[in-house]
């Protein structure tokens, strides 16, 4: 498996970390800042049921939902992405 480089992301303590510097977690607002979304091939053309991803974040791929882009997104590594993209094909031919 691959490293992530994710050095350049700016990092903030979340508020559910405790205060005396252990057991924090960690989280970024800036991550998918950068993300160029575009829709799945696969996505009907009517504004339903799209799949969005980004394509230009090194070593990883968002995955969201079109309809609720604020809901959340998926993060696979490029390698995984790669590999399910693939499977995909090979089912649909």
């Amino acid at each position: 498996m691959r490293a992530i480089d994710l050095s350049s992301v700016t990092w903030r303590k979340s508020s559910y970390s405790n205060t005396d510097g252990g057991e924090c977690l960690e989280v970024s607002d800036d991550l998918l800042a950068n993300a160029r979304w575009s829709k799945s091939s696969y996505s009907n053309t009517d504004g339903g049921n799209c799949v969005e991803f980004a394509p230009n974040i090194p070593s990883l791929v968002p995955v969201r939902d079109s309809k609720n882009p604020t809901h959340g997104t998926l993060l696979f590594g490029a390698d995984a992405w790669a590999e399910f993209v693939g499977s995909v094909k090979k089912q649909g031919q």
